[in-house]
């Protein structure tokens, strides 16, 4: 092979995003490699501190309190929260049907959904014998730790 033959490969791979070519021709061969910075550059971090909670807004003198929350459970109901942050699914699989519904029955050990947090499916099972009576978190969405998933009504 000639020498110029030779630069022109090196050419081709310095301008391109090939990092190594190898060529045999008539018994010769000839391999360019080019080694990247494999260390990304450094990027300075702004200190940016965060911003100071606002105070809730007073709701008018005229206003009658609110009732308690809807998310508040009743006395008589049990409450299973998510044990980690992710994301909630009430099924193993999007075309497969839902571990529980509403009204369903369920015994101790009894799956109940599956939060997924860092791409692994952690499933969520019932701490409680009894009736399903509500859930509380849409299918699909982020669930944060401790945050109840589901009401039980407990069987005695």
């Amino acid at each position: 092979m000639e020498l110029s033959y030779v630069r022109k490969i090196i050419r081709l791979v310095e301008n391109s995003n090939v990092d190594e070519v190898e060529i045999e021709e008539e018994g010769k061969r000839v391999r360019v490699v080019r080694h990247r910075n494999s260390v990304p550059p450094q990027v300075p971090m702004a200190y940016v501190p965060a911003p100071a909670p606002l105070a809730a807004p007073q709701p008018p003198a005229a206003t009658p309190a609110a009732p308690a929350a809807s998310s508040q459970p009743e006395k008589q109901y049990h409450e299973v929260r998510s044990p980690i942050v992710g994301t909630f699914y009430r099924a193993p699989a999007p075309d497969a049907e839902s571990y529980v519904e509403i009204g369903h029955s369920v015994k101790v050990g009894t799956v109940l959904c599956i939060v997924e947090a860092m791409k692994l499916m952690n499933e969520i099972e019932s701490d409680a014998e009894g009736t399903i009576v509500k859930i509380l978190v849409e299918n699909g969405k982020p669930v944060e730790y401790n945050q109840p998933l589901f009401w039980i009504e407990k069987t005695s």
